[in-house]
């Protein structure tokens, strides 16, 4: 399993908080390929421009996908511009790729809503590697889903940041896109509240 696909796992996982927004989670998880593009050898980054590397053997498909995605000639694109393009529906990607891979299936008494219907986790060795990763407070894991509002609720936490200026940038380049996203459900609200309040009758 990669880290991207671990998030995926404990966005997914039953919890009381609110349920994570598609948008956020795809942001996050263009943010975990290009960590685990990282720990691969497959990029580095300068600044915050994506360099891409050497090109692996990567033996996870939709990792695959995001390295075939690399932008490989100058001007590199910038990790802000990598999470908005990589990140368009790739929560959705990541639903498909679970329920083909039996992961995921179709819940019959689910809370877990992913547009088009209930789902919910299957009981398997990669849920369990990604459950296991969470309790121990694996710093990059607990950084990402922290930047879409998912945070373990109970026990000892380790405070500790992910280690390397490359994956701090990534992580801080998610938290600024989530920002970003949610002020623009913000605003669009208060534009619709603002439109129905003009035909409301007195």
């Amino acid at each position: 399993m990669t880290t991207a696909k671990d998030l995926f796992t404990i966005a997914l996982e039953p919890r009381p908080e609110r349920s994570v927004g598609q948008g956020d989670l795809s942001l996050s998880l263009a943010g975990a390929e290009l960590v685990d593009l990282l720990d691969a050898g497959a990029i580095g980054l300068d600044g915050d421009l994506i360099v891409p590397g050497s090109q692996p053997d990567l033996d996870d498909r939709l990792l695959a996908a995001a390295a075939s995605a690399l932008v490989r000639q100058v001007p590199y694109e910038s990790v802000e511009d990598w999470l908005w393009r990589r990140g368009r529906d790739l929560a959705a990607s990541y639903q498909a790729a679970f329920e083909e891979d039996g992961l995921l299936t179709r819940a019959r008494r689910g809370v877990l809503n992913l547009g088009g219907g209930r789902m919910e986790l299957v009981d398997t060795p990669a849920r369990s590697v990604a459950r296991s990763r969470w309790q121990e407070d694996e710093p990059v894991l607990g950084a990402l889903a922290a930047a879409i509002g998912v945070r373990r609720g109970e026990g000892p936490r380790d405070d500790a940041g992910p280690d390397g200026e490359a994956v701090v940038t990534v992580v801080a380049a998610v938290n600024d896109a989530v920002m970003e996203l949610e002020a623009v459900r913000q605003r669009r609200s208060i534009e619709n509240a603002a439109f129905a309040n003009v035909w409301r009758v007195p």
